[in-house]
């Protein structure tokens, strides 16, 4: 069982970051970094300004050589086998660039006709993934930022790509713009289950949107960490709740070894417990049997800008 089950992760596995090292002039730019991406999902690559992001992803996508290590994107090895890896992925780093005196879809076209076998009715299907049907016969020097970067994606999915990496794709965007892109991306993963990378200062957005982060500090790994839901699933949670009797719920909180009384306030009528997440459910019907009434749950939970300042000693993201 054990197996199988280590089969099928290895088979979801879209790119595998092997040990990957950047030296220049005797310095280590990106340190025997390694993780990997798996299927469908979107992930956050953080670290403070000079952590290496930049470099690690241009060194994804062969742009620059590796010192040391191996990227391995569905199967192929970007040192020794590059045309098959690099064939598995689409990239914007910093701004797309088009034709700005063509149209959308003439730029797309022209796209197309660079690349091999990105099939007839492939323009149509990215198109409409993106969210620009009514935008592909205007030119692109009339596109507002937004659609360049929409369309920057399109192009980049063209040739169906297993991984798509995106450098600050939100830069610039207003608020409308950024819930946007938030969107189409979960659209994009969720339709054609191709895995994400993002790398971004906002981290807020990161939040939103990815399965998991990986945060990186001078070139090494600091951490890879679950967000949102896959957090909530495989963590503890701390809760305060607000109940008719302090005492009764200290009482039954000391016979439940699943969970911890942590703080109490008489005053505000609260304790603080913490248990595994799976756990809420059963404790919450141990309150209920005894008759312990609960008026309000508050999970104590930190941002990710809190843990991502706890992980980088304070260094500000950027």
């Amino acid at each position: 069982m054990k197996q199988g089950s280590n089969e099928r992760m290895q088979d979801s596995i879209v790119l595998q970051m092997n040990g990957v090292s950047k030296i220049i002039k005797g310095k280590s730019i990106v340190d025997k970094l390694t993780f990997d991406i798996r299927k469908g999902e979107i992930v956050g690559l953080l670290g403070p300004n000079g952590a290496g992001k930049t470099t690690t992803i241009r060194m994804m996508t062969g742009l620059i050589r590796m010192s040391e290590g191996d990227v391995i994107v569905q199967g192929h090895s970007v040192k020794n086998d590059f045309n098959k890896a690099i064939g598995h992925i689409g990239a914007i780093i910093e701004n797309p660039e088009f034709y700005p005196y063509m149209t959308g879809l003439d730029n797309l076209k022209q796209y197309q006709r660079m690349t091999d076998n990105i099939e007839a009715g492939r323009i149509e299907e990215v198109v409409e993934l993106v969210g620009l049907q009514e935008a592909m016969n205007k030119k692109v020097k009339a596109y507002s930022l937004g659609m360049r970067q929409r369309l920057g994606i399109a192009q980049a999915l063209l040739n169906r790509p297993k991984l798509l990496i995106l450098d600050e794709p939100t830069n610039g965007l207003d608020p409308a713009g950024i819930r946007e892109m938030r969107d189409y991306m979960r659209r994009i993963a969720d339709v054609e289950g191709i895995s994400i990378l993002i790398s971004s200062h906002l981290l807020t957005e990161i939040e939103q949107i990815c399965h998991r982060a990986i945060v990186i500090q001078n070139g090494k790994l600091v951490t890879v960490t679950a967000i949102g839901g896959d957090q909530e699933a495989a963590a503890e949670v701390k809760l305060t709740i607000r109940v008719a009797s302090v005492e009764s719920a200290i009482i039954l909180l000391g016979r439940l070894e699943y969970a911890e009384l942590l703080t109490m306030d008489s005053a505000r009528s609260e304790v603080t417990v913490s248990l595994h997440d799976s756990k809420v459910p059963e404790l919450v019907s141990a309150f209920s049997d005894k008759g312990v009434g609960i008026f309000r749950i508050t999970e104590n939970k930190q941002s990710l800008e809190e843990d991502f300042l706890k992980w980088t000693g304070g260094n500000r993201i950027a």
